[in-house]
């Protein structure tokens, strides 16, 4: 069977940023079976408890971000990579300007549909540490 996959080149630049609160915006570009999000937090922005079937890698390219999941805390800075397993609650607090790198697999069918009310118009949180 012919592979009938297309291959395609996307700058960031062309990506419309959506804006999820006063806090957070993202892009995502979507492959045939792997997402990649660009999120921008700036300093205070809370992303709320949750979790997903689908596996995610974190990769902070500036700033940092602090996690709670699996009855820690992990704070991830620029150039540290994060792997979340698939149905891990978690929670993300940004403790500074920060430039995330997100790649699910598979993709995020919430975020492709603008299904995905916890992340939209949340309250802010300033996080300790």
């Amino acid at each position: 069977m012919p592979d009938t996959a297309t291959s395609t080149f996307t700058r960031w630049t062309d990506v419309e940023v959506e804006p999820l609160s006063s806090h957070i915006g993202r892009q995502f570009i979507v492959g045939s079976g792997t997402m990649v999000a660009r999120v921008l937090l700036k300093k205070g922005a809370h992303v709320p408890l949750h979790s997903h079937h689908n596996e995610q890698i974190t990769y902070i390219l500036e700033g940092a971000l602090k996690f709670a999941l699996e009855g820690k805390e992990i704070t991830v800075h620029a150039g540290e990579v994060l792997c979340i397993p698939p149905n891990v609650p978690h929670e993300a607090f940004a403790l500074e300007d920060t430039v995330d790198l997100d790649i699910f697999n598979p993709p995020r069918q919430d975020w492709i549909d603008r299904d995905d009310a916890y992340l939209r118009s949340q309250p802010e949180v300033t996080a300790k540490g």
